[in-house]
């Protein structure tokens, strides 16, 4: 790598600089491999680590980063010069600490990085000039009326203003402005306007605390005073006021002038958050997701780069931007999976989250009802601290749950819903409460079949079936969840040309709702996924009108488990309990007794004590017991057991190797290269090359390798021994997947 950018001085005309580009130079294991370009410092220019530069690259212009000395071994003919500075704020010395240290664990290419954190070039440059007016020093001679008049105190006893807010202050019409600027009695002036980011109030107060919030608060509240790095597990069941206690630390930062970021795992859908955030503070938070327009990107980007933003809340991309004086980090649900970028650079944001507060040396606070076991293990080794809030706040009651077995209360034929549960809907709609039914599947039916000859539709860019989606198209459409392929259903069998003969196998929420209108014909149901919930104000709208009870009954995937809370919602039927527990994940468990609790604690969040019913064919499972008993402790001690046992994380380091390509003989060809060339030593085990769970996503063949190495050895050692040296065909790529999480 460049001479370290902290310690770099600037650099002055005729000077070597060292120029980070955002573009994944240096191959799949990219790190200190052709990561920077030197260039020459030109007459007249002095540049520091961290200046934004214009520089020529090949026939083009490229944006880069000064990353610190250039390492002088360049022939002198062959050095360009940096075009120009640009009029930003540098980026931080320990921002570009981080993004080193993100691309030697994830084994990508520093630029990759870098072009998660320069993801608004825009921003790069100043705000353009407005053009406003004021009163001219000769004032022509003019018709005097009561509305010029009012234009010529507006301007007599202010600022000059753009014409739309000179016409609103004086109350008068645009065209009394424009017929003053043609007359010569107002002229133009250009005005620098800096965007107004109206910050949050730490002194606005908060609600009063229980005793076991107000001892918690304290204790992250002081985190935040000694300043120095250190991290908190905030562990509290479902309506405990997790949210609340870490809003002191956030205020306790701000009272020091520090900037605060919090991590949502969806943002876009978190629209109770944002209402609680900006009621607690009198302002809302900046927020940072991909549903924002360009220009409010542009505006939020630069605002947190000068230091004009106290609190940003956003999805895992937020971590990359240019904080001034970050002082607080909280990771709010951090047991998602939704926390890990499978794409590109992949990469845990709630694991970085954690290097990134070491780095700039201040606190990260880890909340949620489930912790992951990653964190759990952390706690129990001392390396984390852990507070725990144990009843809800308010005097409201844990949910009672209880299971149906499915073995011996099955459903009707073609129904979804046990006796029991539509029972118990019933029950819940007619005392004027509100029920909500989780099944997480999204659309009308997972598998559609022939009936005459039993083609099944797949997918024909993904070995994955493809799901009947009804809802917005009675004829239906079959669509793909990995590549987003979608066809209208056909009327004729493409096997066997029978026609009209096709079965749907499964529900997806659609199918369900379908289920409800038959059996419920007079309630009021709404469906809540990924797909009728596209960003913040499609959930706003859905939470409003929960809130204001217009809906009876919610049927929803994994989106309606976060963090909702809902009054009158007394009863929660989870339809099939079992749907996460196979597949082979190692974390299958524990993800489906987290998804399951976190659905369970919307129920019963207020006065009104709450239900739920799990439908399962399997009653006797861990996961159900610890569900039914509340014995969260006892299922996280058998799977901390089992995963000790089996030598896997957080007991063992895992990464994955995935070789992909359009030519599935080329890919096989360098997966067995791979495999010849595979590191053979005591402690580490490399299986494969197999086919992935899905062989082919988005018509790229796909062979994968799974390395366990011990906790404390360095996975990335073996790897850059092993990987390092091939270079694979250019149509074929090798992707490093460190510390993975989905298995397909």
């Amino acid at each position: 790598m460049v001479e370290s950018a902290a310690n770099s001085p600037y650099m002055s005309s005729g000077e070597h600089v060292a120029v980070l580009l955002p573009l994944p130079l240096g191959g799949p294991l990219g790190a200190g491999q052709g990561a920077a370009y030197d260039y020459r410092v030109p007459d007249g220019m002095t540049l520091n680590p961290g200046d934004f530069v214009r520089v020529p690259l090949g026939r083009r212009t490229s944006l880069g980063v000064v990353w610190g000395k250039g390492d002088g071994d360049v022939a002198p003919e062959k050095i360009k010069d940096v075009f120009e500075r640009l009029d930003a704020p540098s980026m931080p010395d320990v921002q570009r600490q981080f993004i080193d240290w993100v691309a030697a664990y994830t084994l990508s290419a520093p630029g990759a990085v870098l072009k998660m954190a320069m993801s608004v070039p825009d921003a790069l440059e100043p705000p353009k000039p407005v053009v406003a007016y004021r009163l001219a020093s000769g004032m022509p001679e003019l018709k005097k009326t009561a509305a010029r008049q009012r234009v010529f105190d507006v301007l007599a006893d202010g600022p000059p203003l753009i014409q739309a807010d000179l016409a609103r202050e004086a109350a008068v019409g645009v065209s009394v402005v424009s017929g003053l600027i043609k007359a010569g009695a107002l002229v133009p002036v250009e005005l620098m306007v800096q965007d107004d980011v109206s910050g949050p109030d730490w002194k606005s107060p908060g609600p009063e605390l229980s005793g076991s919030q107000s001892d918690a608060a304290g204790v992250l509240v002081k985190a935040v005073a000694d300043d120095g790095y250190d991290v908190t597990l905030l562990d509290g069941v479902p309506g405990s006021g997790k949210t609340e206690v870490y809003f002191q630390a956030v205020a306790e930062a701000l009272k020091r002038g520090k900037q605060v970021l919090v991590l949502l795992p969806e943002i876009a859908l978190s629209a109770q958050w944002l209402a609680r955030f900006e009621e607690r503070f009198g302002a809302p938070p900046l927020e940072w997701h991909s549903d924002l327009t360009p220009s409010v990107r542009r505006r939020n980007w630069r605002a947190i780069a000068e230091g004009r933003a106290g609190v940003v809340v956003g999805a895992r991309s937020a971590l990359f931007l240019p904080f001034v004086d970050l002082g607080l980090i909280v990771a709010d649900e951090e047991h998602e999976s939704a926390f890990k970028q499978e794409e590109g650079v992949i990469y845990n944001a709630r694991d970085m989250a954690v290097v990134r507060s070491s780095l700039g040396d201040f606190p990260i606070v880890l909340c949620s009802a489930t912790p992951s076991l990653e964190t759990v293990v952390n706690v129990d080794e001392g390396r984390y601290r852990s507070l725990h809030l144990a009843d809800r706040h308010g005097g409201a009651e844990l949910p009672d749950v209880s299971l149906v077995d499915l073995r011996t209360a099955a459903p009707a034929s073609t129904h979804w819903l046990s006796p029991v549960l539509v029972d118990e809907i019933t029950k819940t709609i007619a005392a004027g409460e509100q029920a909500m039914l989780f099944l997480n599947r999204r659309g009308y039916a997972p598998l559609t079949l022939c009936r005459t000859c039993g083609h099944r539709f797949q997918c024909p860019n993904c070995t994955a079936w493809l799901v009947e989606h009804r809802r917005d198209n009675k004829r239906g459409r079959l669509v793909c969840h990995h590549c987003g392929f979608n066809t209208s259903t056909p009327t004729v069998c493409p096997s066997c040309e029978n026609e009209g003969n096709f079965a749907a196998c499964g529900p997806g929420v659609e199918r369900l709702a379908e289920e409800v209108a038959e059996l419920f014909p007079n309630i009021r149901a709404d469906i809540a996924t990924s797909d009728s919930i596209s960003g913040p104000k499609a959930a706003a709208d859905l939470v409003r009108r929960i809130e204001e009870h217009e809906v009876d009954l919610i049927i929803g995937t994994q989106i309606v488990a976060k963090g909702y809370h809902f009054p009158m919602l007394t009863l929660v039927g989870v339809v099939d309990g079992d749907l996460g527990l196979s597949g082979g994940d190692l974390r299958a468990a524990e993800r489906t007794f987290q998804l399951l609790y976190q659905v369970a604690g919307r129920a019963g969040r207020a006065e009104r004590p709450g239900r739920v019913l799990i439908q399962t064919h399997m009653p006797e499972h861990p996961v159900m017991q610890a569900l039914v008993s509340g014995g969260r402790e006892g299922f996280v001690e058998t799977e901390t057991k089992a995963r000790r046992e089996a030598k896997m994380p957080p007991f063992a380091r895992l990464a994955a190797v995935v070789v992909s390509g359009k030519n599935a003989a080329q890919v096989d060809r360098v997966a067995m290269d791979l495999g010849r060339d595979a590191p053979r030593q005591e402690g580490l085990l490399v299986l494969g090359p197999a086919p992935a769970p899905l062989a082919m996503v988005r018509g790229r063949h796909r062979r994968r390798f799974l390395v366990r190495a011990p906790k404390a050895e360095n996975m990335q050692k073996y790897l850059h021994r092993w990987l390092g040296h091939y270079k694979p065909p250019g149509n074929v790529r090798i992707q490093v997947d460190v510390d993975p999480y989905s298995f397909l």
